[in-house]
């Protein structure tokens, strides 16, 4: 009996703690609705106070196919409900702006708009995340109690995830893709906007491509580096006392951290609306969501996404039946699987004629008539979605809109918002509360100047701007810290596009490199050094162009010409043109080692003349041995070497034309950023009206300025005049 006792009062204490349990954690649940409803409650914007009376009939009336079709509904929901008391309720027939019931299927409304980019998903995407502002739920764990048109959405530029979902839906099935509408739950940072804790989606790195293995299996195989086995046991021993360390560690913060739970109280609650788009049309080749709030394509395995109540679009409205306990990552999304989903309303059905059926019957009797066990889904309530050019060039209503990523910010603006153009900026931070800046991307549109991006280092002060294609000077990439000369400047050419081949150059105060591509000549580098320019001239005043740098050393590179032998196929050729001496170096061929050399050397004691060449045996020419034979003939090596003169002088003026090539980018480049201008489109009917009413104004301005000075000039004429008869009368 004793032992009976205490059974029961264990038992009691263990009911006793099960109930304090559960009511502790509905206590909490309650709190944190409440705390969520106050949070979303706080909304700027008040939708009872909009305007309604100007709204057609359709949104305020439903009509009999309408009314029959909201009696199936509610039908088939008290049947859910009796099938699935523990489900919660579905999202079937909210109130629209005007207090009407009206199904959510037509809701939808299917639209092309006469965009290019609201063709694919991703600009229909981009447009609604930026065109709309974001709303929560009044309550986080409820669907909403209306569901608005997209129409009134568009105008008052905002709406919830339910409202974001719909006008997507529309869009994309406008733009012919299988795209749905869904209802179903997601984490809080999905729910509420929060990307402070993603990386910025132009941050992530494309994916790496595993290099192919070499098929041969006789190649080759080189021995490894020779490794210690003793170290490699001694570092794994460190590694897993690392490991360790960090494991307590980390269990210590769990338990100093136990009265500061992280875990969103509401997980698994929290209901939220996305869109879902299915293979086949527009060739898709996977099912994939798309988040409206931030554009963005999930996987269907996403752990953001944690169930699906239903999905809907503008023709049926399916019901999910399987077990969401481990999200969306185990759904099949095949909706004729009437196990899976459980869909409103059946598909037609139509009886063929059987083929023993004599063809002398009447015809009454042989057409046999469409048996349609399918309710047909009346057109939707919502008039046609238009968006102007004008809203379109200017998704953002409050000017610019910001998205702050885990040690990021973005930054968008409007094309022609800003007077450079810029459209967009990256800033990125070196901690996660964004106050230390690392880099900064800024991306311009419509400029005169071609210029698209820009990249600022913020630790070194190094700036790289980027141009498309079409720029009168060929760029493609300036690097520089100033637009000062001779300051560390690289320049990026479209080398297809120039005469030289030229790709790439480097100048600073002391030495200039040169990169070429796709020559006859083979030739791929040019590096210049210079000496200081005279102090003499520079003390007077005398400018750079006057006082140019002396041209110490000029080096040229080769690539490999295979219709020559390699031993008289120069490779390297330098030009010292301070100590007068040449020195060429020719390709190896494939047994050789030692690469052949020819140098010409200055007489000692000689003095050095233009239209003379003293050429010696001796102590003029050195080559090695096995050098060609054309080599240990002196008069080619004396035509050689007029050769190599000649061109030494084309080399300089090659140079100091260089030299005035890069003042002319930088002066260039400082006039573009001074005055800058934006292009118009002649397409962009909305900027070119502006444009004819700014300079209409202008010209109206001067006009009137031009009036009045004349007739300041003739009240002053008109002065002189009076003045001098006076004075001739007197």
């Amino acid at each position: 009996m004793e032992a009976l006792e205490e059974r029961e009062e264990v038992e009691e204490a263990a009911e006793d703690t099960i109930s304090l349990s559960i009511s502790d954690f509905f206590d909490e649940l309650g709190e944190a609705v409440e705390e969520a409803s106050v949070t979303s409650a706080e909304s700027d914007f008040d939708w009872s106070s909009i305007d309604t009376s100007h709204l057609p009939s359709s949104y305020k009336t439903n009509s009999q196919q309408e009314k029959e079709l909201l009696q199936l509904a509610d039908h088939f929901f008290q049947q859910y409900t009796h099938l699935c008391p523990d489900r919660k309720p579905l999202f079937i027939h909210p109130l629209n702006e005007c207090g009407v019931q009206k199904f959510v299927s037509t809701t939808v409304k299917p639209t092309l708009l006469p965009f290019p980019d609201l063709y694919y998903w991703s600009g229909c995407a981009s447009f609604v995340c930026d065109y709309l502002i974001m709303e929560p739920l009044k309550c986080p764990i409820t669907p909403p109690s209306s569901l608005y048109s997209p129409t009134t959405i568009l105008k008052y530029q905002r709406g919830n995830c339910f409202d974001f979902a719909v006008l997507l839906c529309s869009l994309l099935i406008g733009a012919g893709y299988d795209a749905y509408c869904v209802h179903g739950y997601a984490t809080l940072e999905m729910c509420s906007l929060d990307q402070t804790q993603e990386l910025c989606p132009l941050l992530r790195k494309p994916p790496e491509v595993p290099e192919e293995e070499d098929p041969n299996k006789y190649r080759i195989k080189y021995p490894l580096d020779p490794q210690s086995k003793f170290e490699l046991q001694q570092k794994a021993k460190k590694e897993e006392e690392t490991e360790s360390a960090q494991e307590e560690e980390r269990e210590e913060e769990v338990v100093t951290e136990v009265g500061m739970p992280k875990r969103d109280r509401l997980h698994g609650l929290r209901v939220h609306a996305w869109v879902l788009v299915l293979p086949g049309k527009r060739k898709v080749p996977e099912t994939f969501f798309i988040n409206p709030f931030t554009g963005n394509h999930h996987s269907t395995t996403d752990e953001c996404f944690l169930g699906i109540e239903s999905i809907w679009n503008h023709r049926n409205y399916w019901v999910n039946m399987q077990d969401c306990r481990k999200g969306c990552k185990d759904l099949s999304f095949d909706l004729s699987d009437s196990i899976c989903w459980e869909m409103m309303f059946s598909e037609s059905k139509k009886l063929s004629q059987s083929p023993t059926e004599s063809p002398n019957k009447d015809t009454d009797d042989m057409e046999k008539e469409e048996i349609d066990m399918s309710f047909e889904m009346p057109l939707s309530w919502v008039t046609q979605i238009r968006v102007s050019c004008r809203e379109y060039e200017n998704p953002f209503s409050r000017g610019k809109k910001v998205i702050l990523y885990d040690k990021a910010k973005l930054e968008k603006w409007a094309a022609f918002a800003n007077e450079d153009g810029l459209v967009e900026r990256l800033t990125v931070y070196a901690d996660s509360d964004r106050t230390e800046e690392l880099e900064v991307k800024e991306w311009f549109k419509h400029r005169e100047d071609l210029l698209y991006m820009r990249e600022v280092n913020k630790q070194t002060q190094l700036i790289t701007d980027h141009f498309r294609p079409g720029h009168p000077l060929l760029l493609k990439a300036h690097s520089y810290t100033s637009l000062e000369p001779e300051t560390g400047h690289t320049v990026e050419f479209y080398h297809t596009a120039r005469v030289d081949g030229l790709w790439k150059r480097f100048e600073n105060a002391t030495e200039m490199t040169e990169y070429f591509v796709g020559r006859e000549d083979f030739l791929h580098m040019r590096h210049i050094e210079f000496g200081e320019r005279d102090k003499e001239m520079e003390n007077a005043g005398i400018t750079a162009d006057a006082n140019p740098r002396a041209i110490v050393q000029i080096k040229e590179y080769f690539h490999r010409n295979p219709e020559k032998p390699a031993d008289e196929d120069i490779e390297e050729r330098i030009f010292m043109v301070i100590d007068d001496i040449i020195q060429l170096t020719y390709h190896l061929e494939l047994h050789d080692t030692i690469a052949s050399k020819v140098v010409f050397c200055r007489v000692i004691g000689r003095e050095k003349r233009e239209d003379e060449i003293f050429l010696s045996r001796e102590n003029t020419v050195k080559y090695e041995p096995w050098s060609s034979e054309k080599h240990k003939n002196m008069l080619h090596l004396y035509d050689l070497l007029w050769e190599l003169r000649a061109e030494q002088k084309e080399l300089k003026h090659h140079v100091r034309d260089s030299e005035a090539e890069m003042l002319n980018i930088l002066m260039v480049r400082e006039d573009e950023e001074a005055n800058i201008k934006l292009s118009v489109s002649t397409y962009s009917t909305a900027k070119r009206g502006q444009q004819q009413e700014a300079t209409v104004l202008e010209e109206e301005q001067r006009s009137s300025q031009s009036s009045l000075e004349n007739e300041s000039q003739r009240g002053e004429e008109a002065q002189s005049l009076a003045h001098h008869t006076a004075t001739s009368s007197t």
